[in-house]
Parts: structure tokens; C-alpha cells; sequence
């Protein structure tokens, strides 16, 4: 089961037409129906659950730049200015803090790696600088393991999951945008080479434009219609505790854990290496778009066959048929988290913060990350099909990124000037060859 979501409530549903349909109701679809709303354009979120179901709630809420892609830089820039301003611009607390974030070095090979990061970020690297010593054991209260050194932004901060989506959604409402819950999106209409709006659970709505931020869905959804989109679902694990007295403040990945302090006082925990993959006909489909970063990264990958081959976002199963879509089938998708991994991730985190030992562990979960081949997100118009807007791929940067994900896909809508350029979220370079091999900070 899921971690707890601020609840939203869903408007009546009056089916008929918009400016815009948004399809996905998690932190890119709500901030993108909030900027679209505050610009005067009709906006309606079809979300088949809720609001922030999926992995907008169940990632580990770090808002950073550090470690970026260096196509993404801009973009992460503008975002944690937003999470700046996140309380103003929604009018309630969503959790921001700029705690900072740790990527603690344990030798000389990790120092180079992070090293190397900060010559190609250049002048994005900002505030990021590396530490050891005094300054680095003064960010680490009570850690009785001393590492060599930590890549350290101060400006990275942390939010709430939980919370975060369900204000912008709230917001977005009160700047006059629909959002409809329990309103799967069976398909996107098309005519004449064109997108005219979606044909949902309830019926159909016209649209101009329509924006998929479906997440992991969202490479299923664009295939019905003909536009091949590669992307494929990472399995990640994360727990929570209780509250700790004496533990360390903001948040810090080193190999083998990652955590962050969370607003009730307590710790988010993952292992930090390791997440899954379950083996799916896009697994087949679009391996060798993937097999590049495959190759580099399989260490850090457990492969498996599961159900999901056969249902779930990238199974056989049909999409929509007689009765219920596919999409109504799974409202929320809600995996099994990896529970000894979790369990090992606590120990080492133990064993380098004794604070933590006996905090009772509150809940544990997963969730599906929307990965592309060159882990960087597809935001961006379909050339070939005039009336679409994609918003998916976050490969895991989907939170921290989301607010300014939400405004760049909202400018490319309306046509305005973009908050940044767009040229590194094309969805055509999949297409024609251009996408640039993967990079990786962590």
C-alpha cells in the first residue's frame, strides 16, 4: 500500500470540451494545469485515480540540482526557484526546505566521479562545492563512519510527496482548471492527423491540445495512436520511520543508502543502488534504445518476469475493450516494495547513524519510475501529430523537477516563449538519431 496522500477533491464531471486536457493528475500534470489555468486557458485533468497516486507520492522527495544532467541544469535551475516559492505561489506549506543534499564519497574513485560532475556542470555548479573534514562531519551529527569527502549543494532541499502534488492540484482548481478523478483516458482521439481530444471512461472531450503526463502509462497511451515512445518502468523501493531525536538534518545518498529527514521528524530510506526492472514486451520493444545505458548500468538492475508482463502498463493486454479499459483495471499501480533491500539499506544506515537503531518502521512501499534511453524527460510537441504535448521520461527527477517541467510544458502549449530551451527534451530525438548517450551524476 501506498504512503499517505493529501486528499484532493475531484470536480463534477462535465464532459464536453477544453482548451487543453491534461492526462495524469501527478506533480508534471497538475503543474502544468496550473500554469495553463493562471495564463486564462480551459483546463481538465483526466486522472484515473488520484491525485499523486503513483510515483509523484512514493518517490524520496529530494529537490536538487547537484548532479544533474547537464541538459537538465537550466531547467533544475528554475525549478528550485519555484520549490522556493512553492508556498506563495499554492498558499500552503508543502515541506520545502533548502536543507542540502550530501553524495558522500567513501574513496578516491567516488571523489573523481563527483569531481568530473562539477567541471561539466560549469557555471550551474553554483553553490556545489566538495567538502571533507570539519565541514563535512558538522553535516553529519552522530555518524560514527568517517568519509573521505561529500559532493555538498547547500541550495538542494527536500519537499513532501505526500503533499506536494495535491497543493499544486488544489491550486490549479482554485485558478480555475477541472480536475476529474476516477476518469481513466481510454484514448486520444485523433482526426485527420490531428489530435481533437480524448475519449475517456465518461465520454469524450474536444480539445485543442492534449498534454500526456501519464507517467509510466504514458508510452502505452502514445502507442495507441501510432507515435512510438521508449520508454520503460524502474521498480524503486523506499520505507519510512518514526521519528528520530539526534539524526542528521537535509538528505544524503552514499553506496548502499540514501535518506532524507522528513517534516514529521522522521527518515525517508532506500537502498540507493539497486532497483528493478520487471521484463515486459517493451522490455523487447525497445531494448535496443536501451541498451547502452543497460550496459552500464546493469549492476544496479534486477531483472524479472512478474505478471506484469501480461497486464500493467507495458503488458499484452489490450487497452480498452468491452467494459473496463486497461486503465480502469489499475487505478493506481501499487508494487511490492523489495523488502530486504530496504532491510540492508536500514542496517547500513545503522551502522553509520546508531540514532536510528530500533526507529520503528511506520511503512513500506514502491513505486514505477518512467524511464527513458538517455535518462533525460521527453518534454515537448510531436511534430507528426499536430495537438499532442508529452511530459514523461523523468528517469527519477520527475518531483524535483516537476514544478518547472509543468511551466516549460505549459509555454510549448500556449506557444509562448519557453521557460528554457527545450531543444534537450525533443521528442524527436528518439526518432531521428540525435539523442546524445546517457550521463549520470550519481
Amino acid at each position: 500500500m501506498g504512503p499517505p496522500v493529501d486528499p484532493v477533491h475531484g470536480d463534477d464531471v462535465h464532459l464536453d470540451t477544453a482548451d487543453v486536457v491534461i492526462i495524469g493528475g501527478g506533480i508534471i500534470g497538475v503543474s502544468t494545469a496550473l500554469f495553463l489555468a493562471r495564463k486564462g486557458l480551459s483546463v481538465t485533468v483526466c486522472e484515473k485515480g488520484h491525485v499523486a497516486g503513483e510515483q509523484s507520492s512514493r518517490n524520496w522527495g529530494w529537490c536538487r540540482r547537484m548532479g544533474r544532467d547537464p541538459r537538465e541544469l537550466p531547467l533544475v535551475v528554475e525549478a528550485l526557484r519555484l520549490w522556493g516559492d512553492m508556498e506563495q505561489l499554492v498558499g500552503e506549506d508543502v515541506g520545502f526546505r533548502r536543507t542540502g543534499i550530501l553524495y558522500l564519497c567513501r574513496n578516491d574513485g567516488e571523489i573523481a566521479h563527483h569531481e568530473e560532475w562539477l567541471k561539466r556542470a560549469g557555471d550551474f555548479a553554483l553553490d556545489t562545492r566538495m567538502i571533507r573534514g570539519e565541514a563535512l562531519a558538522a553535516q553529519l551529527p552522530g555518524a560514527r563512519t568517517t568519509f573521505k569527502a561529500a559532493l555538498h549543494t547547500p541550495s538542494d532541499g527536500r519537499a513532501e510527496p505526500q503533499k506536494a502534488a495535491p497543493a499544486i492540484a488544489r491550486a490549479a482548481q482554485r485558478a480555475g482548471a477541472r480536475i476529474l478523478l476516477r476518469c481513466a483516458v481510454r484514448e486520444i482521439d485523433v482526426e485527420g492527423g490531428r489530435v481533437r481530444g480524448v475519449v475517456t471512461e465518461q465520454g469524450m472531450i474536444r480539445a485543442g491540445a492534449v498534454v500526456v503526463a501519464g507517467g509510466v502509462w504514458s508510452s502505452r497511451l502514445c502507442r495507441q495512436i501510432g507515435v512510438k515512445l521508449p520508454q520503460l518502468a524502474v521498480r524503486a523501493s523506499v520505507m519510512r520511520t518514526a521519528p528520530v531525536e539526534g539524526g542528521p538534518d537535509g538528505a544524503a545518498w552514499t553506496e548502499g543508502f540514501a535518506y532524507r529527514k522528513r517534516l514529521d521528524g522522521g527518515y525517508t530510506i532506500a537502498d540507493g543502488t539497486t532497483n528493478h526492472h520487471d521484463i515486459v514486451p517493451d522490455t523487447f520493444r525497445y531494448f535496443t534504445d536501451f541498451l547502452p545505458i543497460l550496459a552500464r548500468e546493469w549492476r544496479g538492475i534486477g531483472l524479472r518476469f512478474g505478471k506484469d508482463f501480461f497486464n500493467g502498463p507495458a503488458g499484452f493486454a489490450q487497452s480498452s475493450g468491452p467494459g473496463e479499459s486497461i486503465y480502469e483495471r489499475h487505478r493506481t499501480l501499487d508494487p511490492a516494495p523489495a523488502v530486504g533491500l530496504l532491510a540492508q539499506a536500514r542496517a547500513r544506515m545503522e551502522d553509520v547513524f546508531p540514532a536510528l537503531k530500533g526507529a520503528a518502521i511506520l511503512q513500506r512501499w514502491a513505486g514505477y519510475i518512467d524511464a527513458t534511453p538517455d535518462a533525460v524527460p521527453v518534454i515537448a510537441p510531436v511534430a507528426s501529430m499536430p495537438g499532442l504535448v508529452i511530459a514523461t521520461g523523468f528517469s527519477g527527477h520527475g518531483f524535483g523537477i516537476g514544478p518547472a517541467a509543468g511551466r516549460l510544458a505549459a509555454d510549448l502549449v500556449m506557444g509562448d516563449r519557453p521557460l528554457v530551451d527545450p531543444t534537450a527534451f525533443r521528442y524527436e530525438r528518439f526518432i531521428d538519431g540525435t539523442r546524445p548517450r546517457p550521463t549520470t551524476g550519481v
